[in-house]
Parts: structure tokens; C-alpha cells; sequence
């Protein structure tokens, strides 16, 4: 059964049970949709339908790189990479995203990748072929009467192609990365727990305003932000399992369920039940 709901006559999140896998979001002229800088599990592909935003992501260890996107751009965020895209000038916009498993996809990538996703080198493109071949896609699966079968072929398709014309990133993880990179596992493997920065700098033999001085620098946020973001994709499966609202907010250490939605919004750009009736 496909899901559907369409929070403020804008946006729109689509699932089917039949194809766990994915989930895709849609919005249509969109106004005042932001977001804070965060992440997913899961891999993202957009394509942008209308109107001017500026895509920011950031690999780990490079500098933030922030590019103006319009339509028929396409953006693409691998999985855990802190990104945010917003429209400018406070100017409505339109775009398809759509968010796969990168287990589900890492068999796609040919030979010797079947056990682990490589993210992608290519983040931002106006390539025509791509982004009308994303639009069908994107429009397939809203199709209710196409198959499961059917559209889990088309995105075979699409994602074989993808990776056959694009490179894979190559990251030489420095040495203080290297650090860093166990302290962002750390935060995810801990987030259900009340962490605090000091706890967090002891373990990553630094002072608290040296680690989050040298771990924004390397991720774009900082490590209490890193934190509400995991605790944020946590939730959200939590709320697709069906799981309260009120009670999604307690174990996952919001003050109360105003301030889960406050911050569920900032980095999703909708509401904690306009999200879980989609699920």
C-alpha cells in the first residue's frame, strides 16, 4: 500500500511496503522550507523542479563547499554526509528527493562492492540525460498503477547507470580525522544516552572547546548539533515504526514534546505527526 500526505498543501513523503528500501519526498513550491545541516543513513538523490537554493555539504575533512543550485540541478548527498539545501532570497521551490539504502544499492556498484557502499565523488551536476532520467524515475514511482516489481527494475536501472558514469570518492582520513571520525561513531553508537561535551572531550583526549572548535571544522557542525542529528534520524524510525510522539520525545532525550518538534522541523522541514502519518 503506497503512503501519502501532503503537509501544508507542499510537500509530500511517499513509501510502499512492498519496497522498504526507499522513500521519496516531494515538494511543490514550496515557502519558508529550511533546513539546519544534517544527515541521513541513507543515500539521497534530488532533483531540483524550480526555483534558486544553495546546496552546502561537507566531506569529512575537506572545506564546506556551498553551490547554487536551480532548476534541473541535481544534488547528491552521500550517506552520513552533512549537507543542508535551502531556497534563497526566501523564494518558493520545488524539488523530488529521494533517499535509497545503501546496503540495498552497494550490489549495484559492480564487482568487489556488494559488502559496502562507496560514496560518491560527483555532489552537484546539471548533467540533461541524469536529471530527466531522475524526473521519470521520481514519477514512476508515484505511478499507482505500476507494479513493486516494475518500479524496483526502473530503479535498478537508474542506479546502475548512475554508478556506471560516476566516480568514487578516494578520502585520505588524516590523523587528527582519524580521531574525530571515532568520535562522531562514538556519538552515534551513544546517542540514546545523555552525553555531554565534556564527557565526549575526555574521550577524545582534547578540551571541550578544542574539540568542538576542530570537529566543526571537520564535519560543518558541531558535536552537540552531530548529536541532535542522530538522536533526529533515530526518531524518524522510530515514528515510521509507529512508535508515540510523546514517547519518542522521552527516550530520546527531548526536554518535552514541544522541543522535539521544534527541533524535529528544523532538520527535517516537517512536523514529528505530519511525518509519522506518512508512516
Amino acid at each position: 500500500m503506497s503512503r501519502r500526505v501532503a503537509p501544508s498543501g507542499a510537500m509530500r513523503f511517499w513509501r510502499r511496503d512492498a519496497l522498504p528500501f526507499l522513500e521519496l519526498r516531494e515538494s511543490r513550491a514550496g515557502e519558508g522550507i529550511g533546513y539546519a545541516r544534517h544527515s541521513h543513513d541513507s543515500f539521497s538523490i534530488g532533483a531540483v523542479t524550480g526555483g534558486r537554493s544553495l546546496y552546502e555539504y561537507q566531506v569529512p575533512g575537506d572545506s564546506l563547499q556551498a553551490v547554487p543550485v536551480t532548476r534541473g540541478a541535481v544534488v547528491i548527498m552521500n550517506p552520513r554526509e552533512i549537507h543542508a539545501c535551502n531556497p534563497t532570497d526566501g523564494a518558493p521551490w520545488s524539488y523530488y528527493m529521494l533517499h535509497v539504502d545503501p546496503v540495498w544499492l552497494s550490489p549495484l556498484q559492480g564487482a568487489g562492492s556488494a559488502r559496502e557502499f562507496r560514496p560518491l565523488a560527483l555532489h552537484a551536476t546539471r548533467d540533461v540525460t541524469l536529471y530527466a532520467a531522475l524526473i521519470r524515475l521520481c514519477q514512476r514511482l508515484l505511478d499507482d498503477h505500476a507494479t513493486a516489481a516494475e518500479k524496483t527494475l526502473v530503479c535498478r536501472d537508474f542506479f546502475r547507470g548512475l554508478f556506471a558514469h560516476s566516480r568514487t570518492r578516494q578520502h585520505q582520513c588524516h590523523r587528527e580525522g582519524a580521531r574525530l571520525a571515532r568520535t562522531a561513531e562514538l556519538i552515534r553508537l551513544r546517542c540514546a544516552e545523555p552525553l555531554t561535551l565534556a564527557w565526549l572531550a575526555e574521550r577524545s583526549a582534547m578540551t571541550p572547546s578544542h574539540l568542538v572548535r576542530v570537529f566543526k571544522r571537520e564535519y560543518g557542525i558541531t558535536p552537540h548539533a552531530f548529536l541532535l542529528d542522530c538522536r533526529i534520524r533515530r526518531a524518524r524510525e522510530a515514528l515510521s515504526a509507529g512508535r508515540p510522539i510523546a514517547e519518542v520525545a522521552h527516550d530520546w532525550h527531548f526536554a518535552d514534546q514541544a522541543h522535539f518538534q521544534r527541533i524535529f522541523k528544523r532538520f527535517t522541514a516537517t512536523t514529528p505527526n505530519r511525518f509519522r502519518r506518512a508512516s
